[in-house]
Order: C-alpha cells, then structure tokens, then sequence
C-alpha cells in the first residue's frame, strides 16, 4: 500500500507525541519495500518516517529496532558516526511504521561521492572498518544471525544452485560463481558484524565528513565483502581504492586480502538473487529487468573478462558453449549438477581435439557471429515528487508542503510507547 507524503506526516503525529509538522516531502527510498518522507516541526526540528508496504518489509524494519536497541551509548561513543535513533512507532494492522530523529547531512550517488574527492573516500573506508571492529558480544546481545566462513560459502553455494535451476541465468555467469565458490582460498576470513544492506543513500555526508549510516535492517554475522558490493558499480578505480586503501588500514591485521575478489562476485550474484526474489513474488517487470542485466553482465564479462573474482584462475571455457541454461537446466541428480564440473569436462574435450587435429587448415575453425544487442528503458512515475536530502540540507529555499492544518484530517490508531532510550546517546 503506497502512502503520500501528507499520510505519512500525519503517521509521525501520531507516533511522536508533541510532534506537529510544518513542512513534509517525499524522500527517495526501496520503492518496492518503504514508503519514506521528511518532515520539518514547528521548531524547525527534522524527522524521518518510513513505512513498510509489506509485511516483509515491516519484518525488516521491526529487526532493525532491536539492532538499534542493541548499539547501546557505549557502542556508539565508539563509532565515528552516529546511527539513527527511533522516537516514536505507530501501527496499522499488521505493519508498523517507524519515525526517526533526523541525522543532518546530505546523501550522494558514486558519481557525486567521487567528486568529493579522497577525504571522503577515506571516510567511507575508516567507516566500514569500525562497523567490522565492532564487539562480538553486541551481536550476541541482539541475538543477529551469525555465520562462519564455511557455512556463509554453503549459503551461496545453495542458493547458486536454486538459480541455475530458474534457467534464466547465463552458463557463463553460472560457471564463474560456481568456480570462485569452490575456490577455498577466497573464503579463508573472519567473520565480522556486518551491515548488510549497504548502499550510497546508506551513508549521510556533511563537508566530506560521514555523519551517519542508517538503514539497519539486515545486520548480521558474516562475511565483511558484502559491505563493499554497492561500491564495485562505480566508475572510478581511484575513488575504490581509496576506500579500500583506508579500509584496511584502519583494520590492520585482521584485513583480508580478498576482500575486493568477494565484494565483486556480491555485486554479481546479487542479481541473481533479485530474480529469484522477483520470480518468487510473481512481478514480472522485476523478472524481466533483471533477466535483462543478467544478459548484460554475461555479455560484459565475454568481451572483457570481468573483475577477477576468485584466487585460482578459471578453466577456459568452450568457444561455442549455449549462452544460456534455458536449453538444459541443471538437476540435482545429474553428475554435472553444478555449472562448474561442466566447465571443466568440456575444457578437457576441447584440449584433446586440438591435440587430435593439430596441423589443420586453421581457417576451418573460422566461423561468423552475431551478437544481438537489446535495451529496455523503463519510466517510473510517482504520485509524490521526491526531494532529495542534499535538497533540504543544501537547498534553503526548497518549498514543502504545508501541512499544518492538515494532519489532523488523517484517522489514526494511538500511537504505541516504545520510544528508542538511546536518541540522546547519538548526540555528541
């Protein structure tokens, strides 16, 4: 169920006693999975509230409340940035919507991060590594899942497997992740708290300064590459390596060497798990979308090889294996249930027939190939018009929606007492 900014500003009245809005706007969030708004109060003070649409999405959110209450004042006088603070909840039926104290600072794309330049590069990186020092015990605390190196590669493993059987993933793509998921050298690390659904509008900045991350909803024990997936999509080498640079400084001895190798094969696989969500939930758009970068990648991968991604380089494949598995989708009993043990039987068979016919006519292996390029553009519209934070911190003269005599007009259930006791800790 989709809100407007106006619905969302009378949710956040009834959460927040005291709370009267004067101002409110849209603000860009998971379209699929929240519905988010700043509001301004009369004192000119800020909040976010953002609502789930479904109860997945309200699952997430009720998670990230007990994160939240596990980072204790102590916990986060350690970190060099603050994490948001819950002031007020109010239910609807089955789905709480939340209502945050604002965080000042502004979010940016990877482009607009890479103009600031290495001083925020460095930020992002000593960022990341506090959240990865953080104490076990916290994570024993809030009860996170947790995970050992060995047990997180199965989890992929199982999953790699449950795609392949959608016979929409390409052979090519299925064979590199099937190759560095065997690759047992990769997956030699310590496991570390870990965000988990890390993204550019993760990260609050002000003056090249990261003030605040939010979005805590997926934390857990596991692997720390995961954390540096959003980053493999920018377009600048010398931004990524300065965060990286600074992450592994900032972590000294317990840095991993392969972490950039796991976070580029994260930034993959994660659209493999998009399809399977998407065929999951029956949207078809979402089926059709991320099929569509799936071909992309695999075509991006053929012509330039791709990140590296595991420690052991992969066997060469055949020049004219299928490009995809809709011809012959993968079975558990089969002995190649696995794209990878088929990489390596037909990289043998090709080797020995170049033994077998080695002096031949080389121009007989000549052959022509089309490849077909195919683009989908899709528009979305939205009731609101959104307003990016940067708008409002960086903007003064961004005109919002007078509210003030309006949230009343709103039905809303009473507002539920479970206000975060930590707000004043995240105050420094």
């Amino acid at each position: 169920m989709k809100r407007t900014a106006m619905e969302l500003a009378a949710l956040a009245t009834a959460a927040v006693p005291g709370l009267t809005p004067s101002g409110v706007a849209s603000i860009p969030d998971e379209p699929e999975d929240f519905d988010s708004a700043m509001i301004v109060d009369e004192s000119k003070q800020r909040w976010r509230v953002r609502a789930p649409r479904h109860e997945e999405a309200s699952m997430r959110l009720e998670r990230e409340l007990t994160v939240l209450h596990a980072f204790t004042p102590a916990v986060r006088a350690e970190l060099p940035f603050l994490i948001p603070s819950v002031a007020g909840t109010i239910r609807q039926g089955a789905l709480r919507s939340f209502v945050y104290n604002h965080v000042h600072g502004a979010n940016y794309d990877l482009e607009g991060m890479s103009r600031l330049g290495e001083a925020t590069a460095i930020q992002i990186g000593k960022a990341l590594a506090a959240i990865h020092d953080i104490p076990d015990e916290i994570a024993e605390r809030g009860d996170f899942p947790a995970y050992t190196a060995e047990e997180f590669r199965q989890r992929r493993l199982n999953e790699l497997d449950q795609a392949a059987m959608t016979g929409k993933i390409p052979v090519t793509l299925l064979r590199r992740w099937e190759h560095a998921l065997e690759d047992v050298n990769l997956w030699r690390f310590n496991p570390t708290l870990v965000h988990g659904d890390l993204h550019e509008e993760s990260f609050l900045i002000n003056d090249s300064r990261v003030v605040a991350i939010s979005g805590w909803t997926d934390v857990h024990v596991g692997d720390p590459a995961d954390d540096f997936a959003w980053l493999q999509a920018s377009d600048d080498p010398a931004f990524v390596t300065a965060v990286m640079d600074a992450y592994v400084a900032a972590r000294g001895e317990h840095a991993d060497p392969h972490i950039s190798r796991r976070a580029a094969l994260a930034a993959e696989f994660a659209l493999a798990q998009w399809l399977s969500r998407s065929l999951a939930s029956g949207d078809e758009e979402a089926i059709a979308e991320a099929h569509q970068m799936l071909e992309d990648l695999d075509k991006d991968i053929r012509e330039f090889g791709g990140q590296p991604i595991s420690v052991i380089e992969q066997p060469q494949m055949p020049m004219h294996s299928p490009a995809v598995a809709e011809e012959s989708p993968l079975s558990e009993d089969d002995d190649a249930a696995r794209p990878g043990a088929k990489a390596s039987d037909s990289s043998e068979s090709v080797e020995s027939v170049d033994s077998a016919n080695e002096g031949a006519d080389a121009s007989a292996s000549d052959s022509d190939e089309e490849d077909v390029n195919s683009s989908e553009e899709s528009d979305e519209e939205s009731d609101d018009s959104e307003v990016s934070e940067d708008d409002w911190d960086e903007n003064p003269g961004v005109v919002l929606t007078d509210v003030s005599d309006e949230t009343s007009a709103h039905p809303i259930v009473e507002p539920e007492n479970n206000t975060d006791s930590t707000e004043d800790s995240t105050k420094r």
